[in-house]
C-alpha cells in the first residue's frame, strides 16, 4: 500500500491517499485542542495511544458484528482505513450528566441517564457544532431517515458493548461522539473511539480518564489515557 498526497488535516490526525482508491492512510498527531482551536497543545505520545487504542476498541467492535472503517495499523501513529463518504452529523450517547448537558440544562454532574439519551450535531467547527434533530438533518439533506435510523441503532448497540467492556476495567463510559459515513452505500462507523472523544471515569473514585483533564487543566492527560488501554489490556508496545 503506497502512501501518498495529504487529502484532509483536522485537529489531530492528517488523512493522506494511497494507490488504493478505497483506502486512506490516517495519521494520528500529538496535537490536543480545545474549545473550538482556542487551546492547543502538543503532548508527547498521544498520538501513537490513540492510535493503538482505537485500533482496539474498533477491533471489538467488528468482533460484534458493527461495520468499521479500520482495517490494520501500519505503524505507531498510522492506520489503513476505508475511504468513507462522511455524512456531517454526530452521534452522541450519554449515560451520565456531564459537560455541555449540565451547562445547557442545570443538572448535577454525574447523574445517571436511564435510558441513556440519543443526541445529533451538526458537524460544522465554524458553527460549534450545533445541536440538530432528524428533522433538520432530513430537510437539509445532511442524512437520510434510514441512515439516521441506522446510525442510531448503531450508536446504542456499540453503547452497550463499550459499557461493558470499560465497566470490567473498573470504569464508566460516561457519554460519547461517532461519526458515521458510506462505503459502498452502507453506513460504517468512521473517524476514531478513543479518550478524546468520550468521557470515562473511575468507577469508584469518578476520577476523570480522557479529555476533559486538558480541557480542565488537571494535567497527566497522556498519562490518563494510558492508565485507561492498560486496564482494558490494549497494547502500546
Amino acid at each position: 500500500m503506497e502512501k501518498r498526497d495529504l487529502l484532509y488535516t483536522g485537529k489531530a490526525k492528517s488523512v493522506y491517499a494511497t494507490d488504493d482508491a478505497d483506502r486512506v492512510v490516517i495519521l494520528y498527531r500529538n496535537d490536543t485542542s480545545a474549545f473550538d482551536g482556542k487551546k492547543v497543545e502538543q503532548l508527547d505520545r498521544k498520538g501513537m495511544v490513540n492510535n493503538k487504542f482505537n485500533a482496539f476498541i474498533m477491533d471489538k467492535l467488528a468482533a460484534a458484528g458493527i461495520a468499521t472503517h479500520h482495517e490494520k495499523l501500519l505503524s505507531p501513529t498510522e492506520s489503513l482505513v476505508k475511504r468513507l463518504e462522511m455524512i456531517p452529523v454526530e452521534c452522541v450517547v450519554r449515560n451520565f450528566a456531564a459537560g455541555s448537558l449540565v451547562r445547557r440544562l442545570g443538572v448535577e454532574e454525574g447523574i445517571a441517564l436511564n435510558p441513556p439519551t440519543f443526541e445529533l450535531f451538526l458537524k460544522n467547527d465554524a458553527l460549534g457544532d450545533p445541536m440538530i434533530n432528524e428533522a433538520h438533518a432530513i430537510s437539509f439533506g445532511w442524512a437520510t431517515a434510514e441512515q439516521l435510523a441506522e446510525m442510531q441503532q448503531q450508536t446504542l448497540k456499540i453503547n452497550e458493548i463499550l459499557s461493558e467492556l470499560f465497566l470490567a476495567g473498573g470504569m464508566l463510559l460516561v457519554d460519547f461522539k461517532l461519526e458515521f459515513g458510506l462505503f459502498k452505500g452502507k453506513v460504517t462507523l468512521g473517524d476514531e473511539f478513543s479518550p478524546d472523544g468520550c468521557r470515562l471515569w473511575d468507577r469508584e473514585t469518578r476520577k476523570k480518564l480522557d479529555k476533559d483533564r486538558f480541557r480542565q487543566g488537571l494535567g497527566g492527560v497522556v498519562e490518563a489515557y494510558e492508565e485507561v488501554a492498560q486496564r482494558l489490556g490494549v497494547n502500546l508496545d
